[in-house]
């Protein structure tokens, strides 16, 4: 029985180790579990796994929205991805001043001067989103081909200069050297529908540490999506403010669309808490959630505010230990960040 890796099955039935013990132990059990995921990702055609160097897909994506049919969209698998079996030995980006980008969402409703900002429901381990607002039409399910296979991620549409720029996972765009294909976004999913449209990506990227050797620590990912009967995404749905080189131990809420059990993909779920940094294999932020395959990708928010559903985007969901139960975990968004989103909207 397996739970997932953020887009991706862990195991379940796996103890998770006493504080006192857990770094004595978790090597070994990483390893092992590491091994065992590794098993069950899907095999592809040789000469899937040669790396590319670029930020970016080295071709332009022609997917058409008309692929992903509501059947589609329902049998798309999560993806599988391995966590970590050691500490990164990648030099880290430099981490220069904080950043914030504000969302724009023009249709708003306007929030009294006194309203708190902070946390209402915090923290929450998972559950479905009822409170409306923005996020539920910037946020959705992105759908690809992997390895031959239909699968399904999330993704974030963030406030950008060229009004197309979605947010997600670096493998949500790319896995084993090998970019995705027929990729598509869908804002505001449910249950098979597209209330604000299926928008197919003209362009891919990653950072490059993940582009180039898939370092979990810069496991973020962009797509500059086409226009959609004219008209481009951010003027549809709105786009989400980012914040980056934000610090640790933050208070965040987490949105996705996991598809495996005990959840199906057919709505948005989120997590509420105050982040912890890996103490283990990576320097990404944890947090305790229990989304499972299909969240990957999915955005992460500092300064959320409950009543208009908006907030800072500082992280994505990434990955999860097998023996460390319902805990989530996503890359901190430094310089390296920064800069894809720098190239994706200038796209």
């Amino acid at each position: 029985m397996r739970r997932t890796v953020r887009g991706t099955p862990a195991v379940h039935g796996i103890a998770a180790p006493h504080p006192a013990h857990r770094s004595r132990a978790a090597l070994g059990a990483l390893t092992a579990a590491g091994t065992l995921l590794a098993l069950l990702l899907p095999t592809g055609p040789a000469g899937a796994a040669t790396p590319q160097h670029s930020h970016r897909s080295p071709a332009p994506q022609t997917t058409s929205g008309a692929f992903w049919t509501a059947d589609r969209m329902r049998a798309a698998a999560p993806l599988d991805l391995a966590a970590p079996a050691k500490k990164a030995t990648t030099t880290a980006v430099p981490r220069s001043a904080p950043l914030k980008v504000a969302p724009t969402l023009p249709r708003l409703p306007k929030v009294p001067a006194a309203a708190s900002l902070l946390p209402q429901t915090l923290p929450q381990a998972g559950g479905p989103w009822t409170g409306g607002g923005a996020v539920t039409k910037t946020t959705g399910r992105v759908f690809f081909t992997y390895q031959g296979r239909t699968a399904s991620c999330s993704g974030d549409a963030v406030t950008s200069s060229n009004k197309s720029t979605v947010i997600t996972a670096g493998h949500c765009v790319k896995l084993g050297g090998a970019w995705h294909t027929n990729w598509v976004f869908v804002p505001g999913y449910h249950d098979g529908e597209a209330p604000y449209g299926k928008w197919p990506a003209a362009k891919t990227l990653s950072t490059p540490q993940w582009t180039a050797s898939e370092d979990i620590n810069y496991d973020v990912g962009a797509a500059v999506v086409a226009p959609l009967d004219g008209k481009k995404l951010t003027d549809v749905v709105g786009g989400q403010g980012l914040s980056f080189n934000s610090g640790y131990t933050k208070a965040m809420y987490a949105f996705g669309f996991p598809a495996a059990a005990p959840y199906d993909g057919s709505k948005l779920i989120y997590c509420s808490g105050t982040t912890i940094k890996d103490p283990l294999f990576s320097t990404d932020h944890g947090l305790a959630c229990n989304m499972t395959g299909g969240s990957s990708g999915g955005p992460w928010f500092t300064t959320f505010d409950e009543k208009t559903g908006t907030g800072l985007q500082s992280s994505v969901n990434s990955f999860g230990y097998q023996f460390w139960p319902n805990t989530m975990f996503g890359p901190y968004f430094g310089d390296d960040a920064k800069n894809l989103y720098t190239t994706a909207q200038s796209s």
